[in-house]
């Protein structure tokens, strides 16, 4: 097989020829010489990449579960051969001195980094036009969005660069490009991969989550990536769930429908993907469980307290003093810290810096983040409850298809709403998957969100083989390549 074909071939399949024999290096680069070079100029899903550090990353790999296998790595994520900028302007330049954990495990199983995605910069966006090297665009509509903020990653694996990537999910920055992308996209339990190494946005959210075009490897990622590290406190203790049994099928499993949650403000054809999705679990074997869910409003309003009071807090190190860019023109120690800030920071970085000091300042916190933290609580309660009575919940990935570039930049209302189905597993701190659905009549990708109770992963993933197994996203299966066809520009 030609190094211009390895790049059809699921993670697992690439790993396994390069244990056999197939050069890491040749593997490695199988991307950059095929879909990369006529889409990447187009898409923009690449930050940072240099061709001598994946040459060296790959050198003398021919081990491990992913040997060969190229991974991108949001923006977000230490490396020490390429910069850690976060899409912001006033990281530019900085080379981390250290690995994130999740890098270190994903090299001790032979993996090849080769390079970082683009990004909403800080991951504060749901749609990649955010970031300060410019937006990311749609591979199966250059007009459109990824998705965000993670939208980098999941257009380099959606157009072929790579079979794996990692991205961050704090309110659904994994599921929601994935789910525009028409990729799978997971978002483990809280703490069970590390987030040593990974920059903060808001820490009782934050989680790296693995794109990829296969249910089985997301598996494979996960079960390299998942379990404790001493290097982060918010770590789950014991072994990571066994996802090894993601094509057992869902045969006696029960699965939530709130479809309350989708009565008004979600596309139909969302909904028509939700329908096909829920159809292909029950001939699989799985039963519906109809019941109202908490609208999801107030997991909107809850979020955005949260996570922006977190974001002020993480956010107030970047001064200009010990890393990243810093303003020349200074008299004084605090003129250093405003115009460093205010040329360092975009606008949407500022606006949530604003929005948490706000909500954290005195007089105001407690009618404000003191009462999102109980609502927080009330909210998590609620998944509880619901997965008492179900397996797993089946709920949109996002309420529209993904939107045109522009659209509502200048509505941050309109955007934050995007995220209303996701985030509320980052409340709740349990997992999330995106699985795709196929195309909708307009050539767009269609996703469904699959939830499951903490440590549930092993459960989602079985269900999304079974979806995978069902729908048209059977194209991405590694034992029907010849099936895969890349759409069409337009």
């Amino acid at each position: 097989m030609s190094s211009t074909e390895l790049w059809r071939l699921s993670a697992a399949d690439l790993a396994a020829r390069v244990r056999g024999g197939t050069p890491a290096a040749r593997a490695a680069e199988s991307g950059f010489e095929g879909p990369a070079r006529a889409w990447e100029r187009e898409v923009h899903a690449i930050a940072h990449t240099d061709a001598e550090a994946r040459a060296a990353n790959a050198r003398g790999t021919k081990d491990g579960a992913l040997a060969g296998v190229p991974i991108l790595l949001k923006d977000n994520i230490c490396t020490t051969e390429f910069p850690t900028t976060c899409g912001s302007r006033i990281l530019s330049g900085y080379r981390p001195p250290y690995d994130a954990t999740a890098v270190r495990r994903l090299r001790a199983e032979g993996a090849v980094v080769i390079g970082k995605g683009n990004m909403d910069e800080f991951a504060m966006g749901s749609s990649t036009e955010y970031s300060a090297y410019g937006p990311t665009r749609n591979p199966y509509d250059l007009a459109r969005v990824p998705g965000g903020s993670s939208g980098g990653p999941a257009a380099a694996v959606a157009y072929g660069l790579c079979p794996i990537a990692l991205g961050s999910d704090t309110g659904g920055s994994v599921r929601q490009p994935a789910a525009f992308c028409g990729v799978f996209g997971l978002k483990p339990t809280y703490g069970r991969i590390s987030r040593y190494g990974l920059v903060a946005f808001g820490s009782s959210l934050d989680q790296i989550g693995i794109f990829a075009r296969h249910a089985g490897d997301v598996a494979l990622a996960y079960s390299v990536l998942a379990g404790p590290d001493p290097y982060d406190a918010t770590t789950r203790e014991g072994e990571a769930p066994d996802v090894s049994g993601w094509e057992r099928g869902v045969g006696g499993l029960s699965f939530g429908w709130p479809e309350n949650l989708w009565k008004e403000g979600v596309e139909p054809e969302v909904i028509a993907g939700l329908e096909s999705a829920a159809e292909w679990l029950e001939r699989a074997g799985a039963r519906r469980v109809r019941f109202d869910f908490l609208p999801g409003e107030y997991g909107v309003a809850t979020y955005y307290l949260v996570a922006t009071a977190e974001a002020s807090s993480n956010l107030a190190r970047f001064d200009g003093v010990r890393y990243g860019f810093r303003h020349e023109d200074s008299a004084d120690l605090h003129a250093l810290y405003t115009r460093t800030r205010s040329a360092g920071f975009g606008p949407e970085v500022q606006r949530r810096i604003l929005l948490g000091t706000y909500a954290l300042s005195a007089g105001y916190y407690d009618a404000y983040y003191l009462t999102a933290q109980r609502a927080r609580s009330r909210i998590r309660r609620e998944y509880q409850d619901a997965f008492a009575r179900c397996d797993f919940m089946l709920l949109p990935a996002s309420p529209t298809l993904p939107f045109r570039i522009g659209e509502k930049t200048e509505d941050p209302l309109a955007m934050y709403l995007s995220d209303i189905f996701t985030i509320g597993a980052n409340l709740a701190g349990i997992p999330g998957l995106s699985v795709p659905v196929g195309l909708s009549a307009s050539g767009l990708p269609r996703a469904v969100q699959l939830l499951g109770p903490e440590e549930g992963e092993p459960t989602l993933l079985a269900a999304g083989r079974a979806i995978e197994m069902k729908g048209e996203t059977s194209r991405f299966d590694r034992r029907h390549e010849s099936e895969f066809a890349w759409p069409t520009k337009r």
